[in-house]
């Protein structure tokens, strides 16, 4: 990842620090203002953890209005700022810069409102994923976005990358969940976008704010939509003697207009590194493996398995294992969703988030092994095969310069083989500085100034989040 570029840091501002924080301890109470270099070591980086930056100071404001009183106090101190809700970010969206404070939102953790008759929980944006289902699951709901760090990441940083998981497929991304949000600009203004209602008037400007990587603004509150829980679940495992025929198999159930709940793909590698953590029962002589998930009453269960099971032998499935209790489900989703901390015990490692047309996936999946063979390293593969978002992680020593250079490399040729077969650079991770460099693959000039001007509109001096997302040299200031 060293090809990486940062601004350099404003040193003017570095050198005004103690007055920042001076200003800063008058806004908020003491054990909500982290200053010692100890203390933000744990805010110097998130899960893109081969960048390291320590703030000027860290903020964790415990309502809307101190959000909006630090907001101000920066505006006016010309000094920049990066949102942060859990730093699990994959693509670097919360690592700071020296000259910058961070301002964290996880001591913004309330529901605030259940509202059964609407089908809506309002929260503040810095509960956890898993924590909202927690809250709705006593009257039979949950939120759908189900990200594999949902015990972890907060909602309102799933805002700020559009979030997805293995269960987008059915219910959708954060987009499709999320009715309003409470935001605070740059200048501390605080604003309402969207409601408690599907659809509200006027320029859709949630749409905008949903996806924005904290450069429009800090998303304090949220209304999500929350979703009456099925009858009942069962997964199924599937596993191929090649990803080819796994990847073909994707394609003709989508195709067949089977909708599962959650489709999700390992290869050999990957099945073998969750297996030896999460004892899952993962057959282990298969080359690749489909998890997908139906709901419904038993009868609707039986009858859509039956279906992709006749699909699935018409692609070669040798293994075919149904879950039989709550207890089997439970660890298959453990092993899924513990697939990065899994592979965290084996090896460094670069995790990707491009996406493709489903139909594309054997190809795709033939051309990442290749690509990633020719320079010399291994690479393990899951992801959410029923809406193609690839989740590659090509493995690597990162005390090796060299192997670290090559681990990037592979992962931008694996990003631009995505575009090139009609996909995108990114699914649910984000742009952040991981893919920054490659948005002129996906976008051309036009289309990137026309971004670039919508950014500006909301922070004309770019205090929010800077050096993410758009490209260093496309920045107009």
């Amino acid at each position: 990842m060293s090809a990486i570029a940062f601004p350099a840091p404003d040193n003017t501002i570095i050198v005004r620090r103690d007055e920042i924080i001076a200003g800063l301890a008058r806004l908020v109470e003491p054990e909500c203002l982290v200053t010692g270099d100890d203390e933000m070591r744990p805010f110097e980086t998130d899960a893109l953890t081969a960048y390291r930056r320590m703030p000027l100071a860290v903020v964790l404001p415990r309502s809307t209005q101190e959000v909006s009183a630090v907001l101000r106090y920066c505006h006016d101190a010309g000094v920049n700022v990066i949102p942060r809700g859990a730093g699990t970010s994959l693509a670097g969206g919360a690592i700071p810069q020296e000259d910058a404070v961070v301002i964290g939102i996880s001591k913004l953790n309330k529901v605030l409102d259940f509202n059964i008759a609407n089908r809506t929980i309002t929260v503040e944006a810095g509960i956890t994923n898993l924590a909202v289902s927690a809250a709705v699951a006593p009257e039979g709901f949950f939120y759908a976005p189900d990200p594999s760090s949902q015990l972890a990441c907060t909602i309102g940083g799933n805002i700020g990358m559009n979030s997805g998981g293995a269960h987008c497929l059915k219910y959708g991304v954060t987009s499709n969940n999320v009715l309003g949000v409470k935001v605070v600009l740059i200048d501390g203004t605080i604003i309402d976008l969207g409601g408690d209602a599907m659809d509200v008037p006027g320029l859709n400007l949630l749409g905008l704010m949903i996806g924005s990587e904290g450069q429009l603004g800090i998303v304090t509150e949220a209304i999500l939509r929350i979703i009456p829980t099925a009858e009942g679940a069962r997964p199924v495992l599937f596993g191929f003697d090649s990803s080819e025929d796994a990847g073909a198999c994707v394609a003709a159930i989508i195709a067949a207009g089977i909708v599962p709940v959650a489709m999700e793909f390992m290869d050999k590698p990957a099945i073998e590194i969750c297996e030896a953590f999460a004892k899952a029962g993962y057959p282990l002589d298969v080359e690749a493996m489909l998890i997908i998930e139906v709901e419904g009453s038993e009868a609707e269960i039986d009858a859509s398995l039956a279906r992709i099971v006749a699909i699935a032998r018409q692609h070669g499935v040798r293994v075919v294992k149904e879950s039989k209790s709550a207890i089997e489900t439970a660890q298959i989703w453990k092993g899924r969703k513990s697939a990065f901390g899994a592979t965290g015990r084996v090896a460094d490692y670069i995790c990707m988030d491009g996406t493709i047309p489903t139909g594309q996936l054997p190809y795709v999946l033939k051309r990442m092994s290749e690509i990633v063979a020719g320079y010399g390293l291994r690479v393990a593969n899951v992801f959410h095969a029923g809406d193609g978002n690839l989740h590659p992680l090509i493995l690597f020593n990162a005390n090796d310069p060299t192997e670290q250079a090559k681990a990037e490399s592979a992962g931008n040729d694996i990003l631009k083989l995505c575009v090139e077969v009609g996909g995108c650079l990114t699914g649910e991770h984000g742009v952040g500085i991981e893919k920054r460099d490659l948005m002129g693959v996906q976008f051309n000039a036009a289309d990137l100034n026309q971004q670039l001007r919508v950014r500006a509109a909301f922070d004309a001096d770019w205090r929010l989040n800077p050096a993410k997302v758009f490209p260093l040299e496309g920045r107009t200031s």
